[in-house]
Order: C-alpha cells, then structure tokens, then sequence
C-alpha cells in the first residue's frame, strides 16, 4: 500500500470525513531537502469531518498529526493540513 493511501485510510476511519483529498506534491519538491527519489514525502490533505466542529485550527492540525505520526517519523518528510468542519465556508 502506497503512503498516501495509508495516509487517506487512516484519515478515513478515525475521522470519517464528508470530503477528503490527499495529494502528493513530492513532484513540487524535487531536489530540496526531505525529497527523496520514489517520491512520497511532501503531502497536502484536505479534509472536511464532524470531528473538527467546535475544535480551534491549532486542535485539528494536532489531531490530524497524531494519526499520522507513524508515517510523520518514516518517509513523510512535510505535510500540509487544511481541516474544517463542515458548516465552515470556504475550501476544501
């Protein structure tokens, strides 16, 4: 299984989004530091939960970092977070 699929999986069932989308931008950073040559290091996730309503945005990046800290201390070198709730305007 691929990272970023381990990545969505795990978003998946602890939060149980209404939308989700994980893409890698490792492409982005090739030749910069934390890159490596198969790619999968650089990732931007956006997610939409239930879980996030009431929760500051300092909250949610921490929860969603905590799910994926095995990955964060493997070959996920960066990771950019956009998670709201579902009654909040704007992106995702």
């Amino acid at each position: 299984m691929s990272v970023r699929d381990r990545i969505e999986s795990t978003l998946r069932e602890a939060l149980s989004p209404q939308r989700l989308e994980v893409v890698d931008e490792s492409h982005l950073h090739a030749g910069h530091a934390g890159s490596r040559p198969g790619g999968e290091t650089h990732f931007r996730v956006r997610v939409v939960s239930d879980a996030f309503s009431g929760v500051s945005r300092i909250n949610r990046h921490r929860r969603v970092n905590a799910l994926l800290a095995g990955e964060l201390a493997g070959q996920v070198h960066a990771l950019a977070i956009d998670a709201r709730s579902p009654d909040e305007p704007g992106r995702p």
